[in-house]
Order: structure tokens, then sequence, then C-alpha cells
């Protein structure tokens, strides 16, 4: 049915009525619901239009029978509606977890670098999914390779949909070229992908520790923020476990380990080994990929470098630390001049726009001709740092994190059984996260439950003290309180053992599910509607903020 998308959020249109027709093959009749929106509806802009909310809708009912039609007007909220309708479709499906994105393996640079989106703006981000109507729960993880966004939807479908429509309207980039380089993966297969990409597993330089520490930081912007709640939260987390576990308990971290490292890696393949000791180099941006540039350049033996970067500040503290290294600082408004230079120039920066364009190189002057005649521009910086056009040039050569692949393919073999090591602690986290995740599933039903039975236990105590009278001292009423509450946490002690689900014991989710729906009816705590009421009135009010 149609009925809780169009209550949940569509398009103001004053004479706004949804029809919604079906029919069951054993009746001769439809009906015909027809919701007629009559208050003034709540606006909301996102930046990209106006979405409203219809608070108090009017529900009018009509029936069909043998081509007539007779009209009642019902007193239905739009709650009541959902609940013997259209509530099924969030109420009987659980809440799905799953990301959307796209990363080095499944689309070009161009495309990655205008999906990008800055570590300042992941916050802005969140809550701008999370206002989407299908999206309780979001996180972004943007790097130099990928730019993955996690969801928790009420609905699957319709969830992909908002969020693809969404990273559309923020990059500019056509839905169908998205949906050309996207990848999806929807539950245990998106846990375990994220497991893999913070363990390292997914990333072109295998075991690289940057992704890692980028997850932390995903972890730690998202503190506090509206939409990073418990489910995509205790995702992540349990993230950075499998990462930190697959990094002790293996040899993975050998080596290579992260795109700096391989950038260099690159540069030297792409240099003679003779012009090691005598390339002038320059380093733009001091911050974490660029400090490990400078470190994995002096561990391959290079002395002295021209580092560009906004702030002295970070650049001194890397001079601190590398002491036998001469390091030159110099400013960005130098960046031109430095980069004239240079013989070899590695960017590792955030930047909207460019720092080096075509017409800006053509101009340098030409490098000796041990290097070839080729300045050489080693781009990770997503976007980019060097115009694409760049690479046209007779007197330059460049190179972006597209090009690293070659540096990988080297230690192919060593990566396939480095990673078949790793895969089986990964199994073991994400089963983990499993069941963390489906001990949530109950956790509305224990509330009801011991809320149920504390009201009792209040109402009857409050009787029996009064029946008692004043007389009572204050010693006997404390005891009469501790013996109802004993009474009610052991009666209660076998009912919650059996809803909870921590992986410790030998019930199944199935079980722990049955148990949950039974004690539901027993006790008609209906938390699946109450849980569908709880969603819409949150939506309704975020759509007042």
């Amino acid at each position: 049915m149609a009925l809780a998308s169009g209550l949940a959020a569509t398009t103001y249109n004053p004479g706004l009525k949804i029809k919604n027709n079906f029919q069951r093959s054993n009746l001769s009749y439809c009906f015909a619901l027809k919701i007629q929106f009559l208050n003034n509806p709540c606006k909301k802009n996102d930046g990209f239009g106006q979405r409203l909310w219809f608070l108090k809708p009017r529900c009018e009912a009509v029936s069909v029978e043998n081509g007539e039609v007779e009209s009642k007007t019902n007193s239905f909220s739009a709650l009541e509606l959902l609940k013997s309708s259209a509530a099924d479709r969030y109420t009987k499906e659980k809440n799905s977890i799953f990301v959307i994105g796209l990363n080095i393996h499944t689309a070009p640079l161009d495309i990655r670098e205008k999906l990008s989106i800055p570590e300042a703006q992941w916050s802005q981000a969140i809550g701008e999914l999370c206002a989407l109507n299908h999206i309780e729960e979001a996180a972004v993880l943007s790097t130099c390779n990928r730019l993955e966004i996690y969801v928790v939807a009420l609905s699957q479908h319709r969830g992909i949909k908002e969020v693809t429509e969404w990273m559309s309207k923020i990059s500019g980039v056509p839905i169908s070229e998205i949906s050309e380089h996207r990848f999806m993966l929807y539950n245990g297969d998106a846990v375990r992908h994220l497991f893999e990409v913070s363990a390292g597993l997914d990333s072109l330089v295998l075991g690289e520790g940057q992704i890692l520490s980028q997850v932390k930081q995903v972890v730690k912007t998202g503190q506090g923020v509206p939409g990073f709640d418990r489910k995509i939260s205790g995702l992540f987390k349990h993230a950075i476990t499998a990462g930190k576990r697959v990094r002790t308990e293996t040899n993975i971290a050998t080596g290579s380990v992260s795109v700096s490292s391989a950038a260099v890696e690159l540069a030297l393949l792409k240099i003679p080994e003779s012009s090691y000791a005598s390339a002038r180099v320059l380093v733009v941006g001091a911050g974490k990929m660029g400090k490990l540039v400078i470190k994995h350049l002096v561990a391959k033996g290079c002395k002295k470098m021209v580092v560009v970067n906004r702030t002295a500040d970070k650049v001194a503290a890397i001079c601190e630390e590398l002491k036998n290294v001469e390091i030159v600082y110099r400013p960005f408004s130098d960046l031109q001049s430095c980069a004239a230079e240079a013989d070899v120039v590695f960017t590792s920066t955030a930047t909207e726009t460019p720092l080096f364009l075509r017409e800006q190189v053509q101009k340098f002057p030409p490098v000796s001709s041990q290097f070839g005649g080729l300045r050489l521009f080693v781009d990770i910086s997503v976007p980019r740092a060097v115009e694409s056009c760049v690479s046209a040039l007779e007197t330059a050569s460049v190179y972006n994190v597209d090009d690293l692949k070659e540096v990988v393919e080297a230690n192919k073999e060593d990566r396939l059984r480095k990673a078949m090591e790793a895969q089986a602690i990964i199994t073991e986290e994400v089963k983990q996260f499993e069941a963390w995740k489906d001990s949530l599933e109950t956790v509305p039903t224990i509330k009801k439950l011991r809320a149920y039975a504390e009201r009792i236990r209040a109402s009857e105590v409050d009787r029996c003290l009064t029946k008692m009278g004043d007389n009572i001292t204050k010693k006997q009423k404390a005891a009469i309180y501790d013996l109802s509450s004993s009474i009610v946490n052991k009666l209660l002690h076998g009912p919650m053992q059996h809803l909870r689900c921590d992986g410790t014991d030998n019930r199944d989710l199935n079980e722990i599910l049955d148990n949950m729906h039974t004690l539901n009816r027993i006790f008609g705590l209906d938390t699946d509607v109450s849980l569908l009421e709880e969603k819409i009135r949150a939506k309704i009010e975020q759509s007042k903020k």
C-alpha cells in the first residue's frame, strides 16, 4: 500500500487527496480509502526544497460495492490508520542496515572526487540523511579511496532511493551515473564490508593503517550528533575492534601499508635510482597523509625536502620529530615558485579546486635530463590537487591514487594470503555484532514488560498502604516497598532471561523473538505498533525544528 509513504512526506498541494484501492480475491467488493488533509501542514526546508508533514489528517473511508459508493467519516487518526493498514511495511520487517557508496574498486577518481564529503561536513550530512523520510540513523565515511554511507532504514528500497537522490543533489552527479558506479550491501554483508574496510582488507594497499584512524574519526565526529545513534554507533565501534584484532593477531600491517607509503614507492619506480639522492622534493600538505609521505621519504633515504603548508605549526612538529633531516617550511603563497624548483611534487591536501593548473605548470622551467625532462607529480589528494589535463604536457608526468595499483600488484600473492588469515577474525567479529544487534530487538519488550509490572506493583502497594492507615512507620513502608520490588524482580527474572540474546546461551534468535511475541500477546504490550508510533512522532517532531 502507498498510504504510509503518503503520510510520511509529500510535496505540498492544498487540495491533496490520497486514494488507495485494493481488492481481496475472496470478496466481491473493495474499499477505497481517501485521506483528505484539512489542517495546515508543517513545512520543513531541507536546502533542496520544502517537504511537508501532515500532523492531523482526517480520514474518510469510502466503500464501493456494485458500483455504488457509500461515504463514511471515521474518527481514525493517521496513526490508527497506519496500525490497521500500512503499518506492516515497517513493523513486520526489522529495520535494515545497508551501505551505499563508491570506492576505488567501483568508480573512477573523477566521480569519487565530486562525491567526496570533507570531514567538517560529516555531522551536517548525518543530519540531512536522517531528515529523509525512511532513514533513522546514518554515518558517513569519506576518504581518498571511498565515499560510503551507512544507514539504518525503515524501508530498504525507499531508503536506497532517498540516499541515492541525496548523493546526487549534494554532488551534482546524475543519479544514473551514481547508479552505474555505486555498490550496495545489506545487513550482514554491510557489516562484514565495514569490518573489512576497518581492517584494511578492502584498501588498495592491504592492511593500511590510516583507514582504521578514519573509522575512529567517524565515531568521534558522530558523538552527540542526532542520527548517529545506537545501531550505527555500535556498528562502527565493533568495526574498530575488528580492525584492531586483525592488525594485532596477523602480520597484515607489515610492509608498505598506507597510501602515502605506496605513493613514495611509486615515485621511486618512476625516477632513476641514481637520482634518488639529488632529486629536489616538494611535499604539499603536512596533515596526516602528508606527514606519512615525509616519513616514508626519509625512510627511503631522502635527507632534504621543502614542505608547503598553510601554517608552520605542523611542519615545526615534524621537524622536531625528524631531527636529522633538512625540512624547509614555505607558506602557501610560495606554492607555485616552490613547485617550479622541484623535480618531484607530492600533493596531499584538502582542496576544493586544483592547486596546479595546466597553464601554470606549462610555465615551469624544465627539470634535469636525468629525470627524462619530466616533472613528476604524485597527487594523493581527493579531490585532486593537480588538474587532470596537466598529464597531457610533454614536461610533466602525473599520477593519482588510482595509479597506485602498480605498486600494489607487486605483492598480490602475499596480500591474498594475509587476507585469508584476517577473514577468520572478521567472521568472529561479525557474529558478535549480529548477536548484539539482535538483542536490541527485544529491548522495547523488556522495557514495556518491566513498566507493566511496575505499574501493578506501585498500584497494589498504594492500595495496601491506604488500607493500613496512617499508623504505619517509615521503616514498615520501606519494608513493604522492598518486598514488592523483590517479588516483581523474581517473577520477571525468568521472562527477562528468555528475552536476552547476547550470544552466550544456546537460544537462537528465532526462539528469542518467539518469546518476545508471546509476551507481547499475553500482556498486551503492543510493542511493534508503539514503536511505529514513536518513529512517526519522532519524524514529525524533527520536521517542526
